[in-house]
């Protein structure tokens, strides 16, 4: 089964799966175009522009405009801005009809993910932001922000199972990670180390951090994080840029980091950025053979 089959695939089960094929919408008595108009009407328009903005025939919204209107859910008024068109809105039946709908459609939902937990839930949503970020023509902009509330459990686990995938790496790296971050979380000073999640709108991307290395005036960088997704794409060089500017303006003169010979892309756009590399050694670590190095710059 090639990628179009499993795209489909997916399509036949999703449509089925809330009942998008049913004639009613949610037993409603309208279907899920008219209610889907009922939505956008709550902002107000003109026929021309529903039509357009949901990709109907005209012929097609002019009749159910119509319906709508012989039911009292639209009225109609002339526009501010061109008095020889008419915009429609949802009367108080109608936005009373639309509040109805919303409250069947949240029950629908709940109840068609009623036997997943909170990590569940969580997974499905960044699925559905990310299947969403793919298909858009303008997907969301990349920002950089700071740790939030579930976070540090996050990087903990994509370096568990990212590094345990890429380079073979035991659980015990996956506690050192843990450690790191829960010190942070404990004890960091705002004013010298900060944290910084890359996202895309819901979907976290990739973690960095400027934390005090012990050395009066050496910053080190650490928990350094892209998921696959989005490597390649300069997000990386942007973060450290972030990274080493934070640590700049904190009052640093250094920045120093630990890496393994094997984390090439990394090792390459520290090179390029200024890092010239102390120290390389080969070491036993997190269960595999490694060649441990340590990197520095001048601020």
């Amino acid at each position: 089964m090639d990628e179009i089959d499993r795209m489909r695939r997916f399509n036949r089960f999703y449509t089925r799966h809330l009942g998008l094929l049913d004639r009613q919408y949610l037993g409603s008595g309208a279907t899920l175009s008219e209610v889907r108009l009922l939505h956008d009407l709550e902002d107000g328009g003109t026929a021309r522009d529903l039509a357009r903005d949901l990709g109907l025939d005209e012929g097609y919204v002019s009749r159910v405009l119509a319906r709508f209107r012989a039911q009292g859910l639209v009225a109609r008024e002339a526009d501010p801005k061109d008095r020889r068109r008419q915009r429609l809105r949802l009367s108080a039946a109608g936005q009373a009809r639309l509040a109805g709908l919303k409250a069947q459609a949240r029950a629908a939902a709940e109840q068609a993910v009623a036997h997943l937990d909170g990590a569940g839930r969580a997974e499905l949503v960044a699925a559905m932001a990310r299947v969403e970020a793919l298909l858009s023509q303008e997907p969301e902009e990349v920002r950089l922000r700071d740790l939030e509330p579930g976070d540090a459990g996050w990087i903990v686990a994509r370096h568990g199972a990212l590094y345990a995938r890429d380079e073979g790496f035991d659980s015990s790296f996956e506690a050192l990670v843990a450690e790191i971050v829960a010190a942070f979380l404990r004890s960091h000073d705002p004013g010298t180390e900060r944290g910084w999640i890359a996202v895309r709108g819901d979907r976290r991307l990739g973690s960095i951090f400027c934390v005090r290395s012990g050395v009066p005036g050496v910053a080190k960088l650490r928990l350094f994080l892209l998921e696959p997704e989005a490597r390649g794409l300069g997000l990386g060089r942007r973060m450290l840029h972030a990274c080493m500017a934070f640590a700049r303006a904190a009052g640093y003169a250094r920045m120093s980091l630990w890496t393994h010979e094997s984390h090439r892309a990394a090792c390459a756009l520290y090179a390029r950025e200024g890092f010239t590399m102390t120290d390389s050694r080969p070491a036993r670590s997190f269960g595999q053979d490694v060649v441990e190095q340590n990197w520095e710059i001048g601020l």
